[in-house]
């Protein structure tokens, strides 16, 4: 009793909702622990399909994005709320295991690492927006301010846990290996989720919204994109992960041109990718655990999101004036472990607030379509930029200020979600 009364106060956990965040931890675990297995190789060899060429790699994700997204939202319109993450994990289980016989077969295939390189992308994304989608619709709008950190905390040990086992493991098994291995992960998360759902289940429910429950959300395939266009909040949004697709890009392609010149082998890459996913899992991992939580409900989520987009902004002047790898890794460290603890658990309590479709469809749209093509369109001109001015201190000069209006776009969202929590509380009343 003592100890569960001091993992209550120390997590913020009321006891009842205990079952529900373990599995919500493991969901998370599982997901990133066998994803973060694999984005050191999607690293590898998106360098090995030639730097010069990402911009092209970024294209075909967010064109691979567009075809993929009528499947998905086929998917969440003809099936049960519970049946969309195991139905869809269940997909790309598949998928990895046909990658890991194509990289056992012909290991060296430059076309095979690209498609590799852009299905990941693909995979990652809507993966792991579906899981936040399955926690916005289980939880309640306090619920989250409390929770989502804790769970994302599975992320976060998932994402350690991941590249430590890819480094150790990349030798003896290589590639296709690590792939089968992220398989069976994946298929766990799959199970980890259906548990969550089923918690959720056996909760008492107001007749309409069990009813709710056990209906398909119905819609068409493109609702989702429909229903962004007609909300305000929900551009506003994606406004935010368009600022942030981009920003993230800008540094991506640093870290490819400098991690080329400075670390030539492959194998090297690999595990430098692996070192650095270490350190950002686990600065996330500990924020996420004592402070986020906390930080969401004294504060409002509109400080998870300002923070990191001010930090990230004075990052790019200092890369401008100092374009080294060692300076990088600092800022990427900063940049990833602050989305991880604090951006993308406050971006995901602001569709607590939206109806269920929203929570699914729109979100899904918002997260992968918009992203993607945040990052292929930040892409060609990052390109573009360095072809032009001959110095990459001119795109970290523009990285910075669109980096301010992040902020500012943060900080109009976390009102504008305060408002609408607060119309919830007197409608529920």
């Amino acid at each position: 009793m003592r100890i569960s009364s001091l993992a209550s106060r120390l997590f913020n956990v009321e006891k009842q909702e205990a079952p529900a965040v373990l599995a919500g931890l493991l969901m998370f675990f599982l997901l990133f622990a066998g994803y973060f297995m694999l984005r050191p190789v999607r690293e590898t060899m998106g360098i090995a399909g030639g730097v010069r060429n990402l911009q092209w790699l970024f294209t075909g994700t967010f064109i691979a994005t567009l075809a993929v997204l009528p499947l998905f939202g086929w998917i969440a319109s003809k099936a049960q709320r519970r049946n969309i993450l195991p139905w869809t994990y269940g997909f790309f289980t598949v998928n990895l295991l046909a990658f890991a016989a194509g990289m056992a077969w012909r290991p060296d295939d430059p076309w095979l690492a690209r498609a590799f390189y852009i299905w990941l992308s693909v995979f990652n994304m809507l993966t792991i927006s579906l899981a936040w989608s399955v926690l916005a619709d289980v939880f309640s709008s306090a619920q989250a301010k409390r929770l989502f950190a804790l769970m994302a905390a599975g992320a976060s040990l998932g994402g350690l846990a991941g590249p430590l086992l890819g480094t150790i493991l990349v030798g003896m098994l290589g590639h296709a290996g690590l792939l089968a291995l992220s398989a069976l992960m994946l298929g766990g998360s799959a199970v980890a989720g259906s548990v969550l759902q089923r918690w959720r289940d056996y909760l008492p429910l107001a007749p309409d919204e069990g009813l709710l429950r056990s209906q398909p959300l119905g819609g068409n395939p493109l609702s989702g994109a429909v229903a962004v266009f007609r909300s305000p909040y929900l551009l506003g949004i994606a406004a935010f992960v368009i600022l942030l697709a981009t920003a993230n890009t800008f540094l991506y392609f640093e870290q490819a041109r400098l991690v080329e010149s400075t670390f030539p082998d492959r194998i090297q890459q690999t595990q430098v990718f692996g070192i650095i996913d270490i350190v950002v899992q686990s600065l996330a991992l500990l924020t996420q655990l004592f402070l986020t939580g906390r930080i969401a409900q004294r504060l409002g989520i509109g400080v998870l999101l300002v923070a990191v987009p001010v930090a990230i902004a004075a990052g790019f002047l200092w890369l401008a004036l100092a374009p080294v790898f060692a300076v990088l890794a600092v800022i990427m460290v900063v940049r990833r472990a602050g989305e991880y603890a604090f951006v993308r658990p406050g971006r995901e309590m602001l569709y607590t607030s939206v109806s269920p479709e929203q929570k699914y469809k729109a979100k899904n749209f918002i997260d992968t379509v918009v992203y993607r093509a945040g990052d292929a369109v930040s892409g060609w001109v990052k390109h573009g930029i360095d072809l032009l001015a001959g110095q990459p201190a001119v795109a970290m000069l523009l990285g910075s200020v669109l980096a301010l209006i992040w902020a500012g776009n943060g900080l109009l969202l976390g009102r504008t979600q305060k408002r609408l929590e607060a119309k919830e509380g007197v409608s529920a009343q």
